[in-house]
């Protein structure tokens, strides 16, 4: 008998996960190198869609994940530094660097720098060199979660950007690349008189197709007659996922 979940995430082996067009073209950009950002409403799977992207990247051996959810990174009582020390601690133990640095003394070490200049700096001369030499991909989801902070997280965008564009500049960059999931554009997430954010590819992620649909309604044999005409009712055009 199968069983489904109704509501959150799908783990990435969940027997009920339905592929898309996005599993396929998410997973091949990134691959390739492309910055991608997954942008639609919520509750039509982009969380599972980073489960299972992540999970096929590692499995291939294609390089280390790490996932931050922005919207777990703080509120307006977050300042900008204890921000940015935030998200170099939460890569610090998710790629599990152990270069036997106190993070928090070194940030402190670099002074009056701008909390971006330094998280910057620590990605370049921490997490690049520390690292075997494999690719890394950085999830960043709920990316529309900064709009709750008391400060304007355009800096932190542009330093994506920085990091996509000093590819051409610095190969140790090219190891290093982004994906990023939520409901706004990186670009609506950037102040006007900021840089845009005009770099990436852009992955809809749009409803299923019958076809694509088809493994999931076997779980419905000897329990509905016509799955086929069920699903078409359930989904009722919606074209949301059943996580």
């Amino acid at each position: 008998m199968v069983e489904y979940r109704v509501g959150g995430s799908l783990a990435a082996d969940d027997p009920t996960y339905i592929e898309r067009e996005a599993d396929h073209t998410l997973y091949t950009s990134l691959v390739k190198g492309e910055l991608c950002y997954v942008l639609t409403s919520r509750q039509m799977g982009k969380s599972s869609l980073r489960l299972r992207t992540r999970q096929r990247l590692e499995a291939k051996g294609m390089g280390r994940c790490a996932a931050i959810d922005l919207s777990r990174m703080g509120s307006q009582q977050i300042t900008p530094d204890q921000w940015y020390l935030g998200l170099a601690f939460d890569l610090q133990r998710k790629f599990r660097l152990s270069n036997g640095v106190d993070l928090p003394t070194w940030w402190q070490g670099l002074g009056p720098l701008p909390p971006v200049q330094k998280l910057s700096y620590w990605i370049e001369t921490a997490l690049l060199t520390t690292q075997p030499a494999q690719p890394l991909f950085i999830f960043l989801d709920e990316i529309d979660g900064v709009k709750g902070l008391s400060f304007s997280a355009g800096d932190f965008f542009g330093l994506v950007r920085f990091c996509y564009n000093q590819r051409a500049e610095n190969p140790v960059y090219r190891r290093l690349n982004w994906a990023m999931f939520g409901v706004a554009t990186p670009n609506d997430l950037v102040a006007a008189h900021q840089t845009p954010f005009n770099i990436g590819r852009a992955i809809s992620l749009a409803g299923f197709t019958p076809d694509e649909a088809a493994p999931w309604q076997r779980g419905w044999r000897g329990w509905l007659s016509g799955p086929s005409r069920c699903w078409r009712q359930c989904s009722n055009g919606q074209g949301a996922s059943p996580s």
